[in-house]
C-alpha cells in the first residue's frame, strides 16, 4: 500500500503532491508557486503577500452563508533533517514515504507531516465540491521553522475571519490554546590557531543515534544532547590525556535536539592507547546513564587520514569546554500554574569549531516573557564570560490562553460528543504561530489541533494514519458547526 491508497484519499493525495515539492525553510519559492498554481487552477481568489505567504479564499458552501468566516492556517516549510548515512538532497528531491502498519514514515529523513498534514487538510477543503463549510480564508505561511517570518510579516488587512483554526499540533486528543515564545542566542569567538604537534595522529570522535526530536515539545523527556555529550567527553579527556582539538561539527537545526556530533583531535602516537582507554571510560559512563532511554546511541573513535595542520590553542580549548559545560540545557522551570507544562527551557542546538572560529546556536523558550529573558540572559552570560560575541535574534511572543474562548467551547463539546471522552485542553511549550498571529489579529478567536505526529524535526518523524482519519472527521464536523454570524 502507498500513501495515495490511504483514506481519506483526498487528504493523502494532496499530502503526496505537497511532499513531492522541496520546501526547506527560507527556500520556499517552489512550494509558494505550487500553492499559487493550486489556488488559481481551482478558480479561487489567490494571492501572495509581500513576504511570501499565500492566501486562498473560498466562498461558503450552499446553506452555510450565514456562518462566521473561518481562517484555516498552516505553514508551508518543513524541517529538513536526515540520518548521517542517508544519501538525500532536500533541495532537489521529494520526500520518499512508506506505510508501516498504522504509521506513515519517511526513508531516513523527516516526513514533513509537520505541518504538511495541516496544509493538505486545507487543500482538501479548497478543492472539494461536497464538503460543507463556511467562507474560508486559507492562510499558508512561510518560514515557520526558522523564525516564523511569515507570521511576523503578515498583512492582517487580507483577512476578515473571526475564527482561526491552526492545524499544527501533534496529539489528536489535544486542543491547544496557548504556547511558548522564543528567542535565539547565537555566539561566536575567534580562537587562536596553533600548529599540530609532530608525531601526532588525527582521530575522529563520533556521537550518533540519539533520539533527538523537537526542542520544545520533547525538551522535558530528558533525551541526550549530542553537543553536551561531546563536550562532556572532551572535558574528561582534557583532564587525563593531552590532545589538540582540530574541529567540531555538532547538531543541525536550531529547533531540534541534536542527535549527532563529530570532532577531530590530534593525539601524540605514544598517547593513543591511553586516549582510547579514557574515551571508552567516559563513553561507558554516558551509556550507563542513558542506556535505558537512548538505546541506539553509538559513540566511536577511529584513526583517520587528514591534511589538517592547525588546531585550537589550548587556552581557548579550555575556555570553550568549560563554557559549554556551564551553559544550561533542558528544562529551566516548570509552570507553577499549569500541571505538567514546561514554562521555560533552553536547547544547545549547534556547536561548530572550524578554521579559527567557534560558533553556537541555542534556542530559549518560555510561556512567560520575563522567564524567556531570564534564561536567555543565563545563556548569554556564559558565552560572554569567555569573550564570545553574542547576538540574540528571532524574538517572538507566546500565546496567552483564553479558557473562555467560544471556539474552544465548541470544539471541546464536539470532541466529547464524538469520542465520549474529555479533550486535553493545553498550552504547549512549542512556538506556535498563533502567538504572533494573535498580535496581528487581536479580535480573532484561535485554537490549534491536529493528528498524532511523533518525533517531528527528526528522521524518526511519523504520522499515525488512523489518527489522521479521526482528525479529518472531527475537523469536518467543526467546519459544519461553525457559529452563526452575530
Amino acid at each position: 500500500m502507498t500513501v495515495r491508497d490511504l483514506e481519506p484519499k483526498i487528504l493523502w493525495n494532496h499530502f503526496a503532491d505537497l511532499n513531492a515539492v522541496p520546501r526547506p525553510s527560507k527556500k520556499e519559492e517552489r512550494v509558494i508557486q505550487f500553492m499559487m498554481d493550486f489556488g488559481n487552477n481551482l478558480g479561487l481568489e489567490t494571492k501572495k503577500d509581500a513576504i511570501g505567504n499565500v492566501i486562498i479564499k473560498k466562498p461558503a458552501s450552499l446553506g452555510m452563508e450565514d456562518r462566521k468566516t473561518v481562517i484555516l492556517q498552516s505553514h508551508l516549510d518543513m524541517v529538513h533533517q536526515k540520518n548521517a548515512d542517508t544519501d538525500f538532497d532536500f533541495d532537489t528531491q521529494g520526500i520518499e514515504m512508506v506505510v508501516n502498519g498504522d504509521w506513515l514514515e519517511a526513508v531516513g529523513t523527516t516526513l514533513g507531516a509537520d505541518n504538511g498534514i495541516g496544509v493538505a487538510t486545507i487543500m482538501s477543503v479548497l478543492s472539494s465540491d461536497d464538503i460543507k463549510h463556511p467562507a474560508i480564508e486559507a492562510m499558508f505561511t512561510i518560514d515557520e521553522e526558522t523564525g516564523m517570518t511569515g507570521a511576523k510579516e503578515l498583512d492582517p488587512s487580507n483577512f476578515s475571519g473571526s475564527i482561526l483554526l491552526n492545524l499544527d499540533t501533534e496529539d489528536d486528543d489535544e486542543l491547544s490554546i496557548g504556547c511558548a515564545g522564543g528567542i535565539d542566542t547565537n555566539s561566536s569567538y575567534n580562537y587562536e590557531q596553533v600548529d599540530l604537534e609532530s608525531d601526532s595522529q588525527v582521530l575522529e570522535l563520533t556521537i550518533r543515534g540519539l533520539i533527538g526530536g523537537h526542542s520544545g515539545m520533547d525538551i522535558d523527556k530528558d533525551r541526550g544532547n549530542a553537543n553536551k555529550f561531546m563536550n562532556r567527553i572532551l572535558y574528561h579527556l582534557l583532564s587525563t590525556v593531552p590532545f589538540q582539538l582540530i574541529s567540531i561539527d555538532g547538531g543541525s537545526l536550531r529547533n531540534a535536539i541534536p542527535r549527532e556530533s563529530s570532532a577531530l583531535v590530534a593525539v601524540k602516537k605514544d598517547e593513543m592507547e591511553r586516549f582510547d582507554h579514557e574515551f571508552k571510560r567516559s563513553s561507558a559512563t554516558i551509556q550507563q546513564e542513558y542506556g535505558s532511554l537512548e538505546k541506539d546511541l553509538v559513540m566511536s573513535l577511529q584513526s583517520i587520514d587528514s591534511d589538517a595542520s592547525k588546531a585550537m590553542a589550548q587556552e581557548d580549548l579550555l575556555k570553550m569546554v568549560n563554557t559549554i559545560y556551564s551553559v544550561h540545557n533542558g528544562v529551566f522551570r516548570m509552570s507553577p500554574d499549569i500541571v505538567g507544562l514546561v514554562e521555560t527551557s533552553s536547547s544547545l542546538a549547534r556547536v561548530v569549531v572550524k578554521d579559527g572560529k567557534f560558533t553556537t546556536q541555542s534556542l530559549q523558550r518560555s510561556s512567560v516573557e520575563s522567564g524567556k529573558g531570564d534564561v536567555a540572559n543565563t545563556v548569554r552570560a556564559a558565552f560572554e564570560s569567555m569573550g564570545c560575541a553574542v547576538v540574540q535574534t528571532g524574538d517572538y511572543p507566546g500565546w496567552q490562553p483564553n479558557p473562555d474562548s467560544e471556539i474552544l467551547q465548541l470544539m471541546a463539546s464536539l470532541y466529547r460528543e464524538k469520542f465520549n471522552e474529555e479533550p486535553q485542553v493545553k498550552a504547549c511549550h512549542a512556538g506556535l504561530e498563533c502567538g504572533i498571529l494573535s498580535k496581528h489579529l487581536p479580535e480573532v478567536d484561535m485554537i490549534s489541533f491536529g493528528p498524532n505526529i511523533r518525533a517531528p524535526h527528526s528522521p524518526d518523524e511519523k504520522c499515525q494514519i488512523s489518527s489522521v482519519q479521526k482528525f479529518w472527521g472531527y475537523f469536518l464536523d467543526a467546519l459544519e458547526q461553525t457559529p452563526v454570524k452575530n
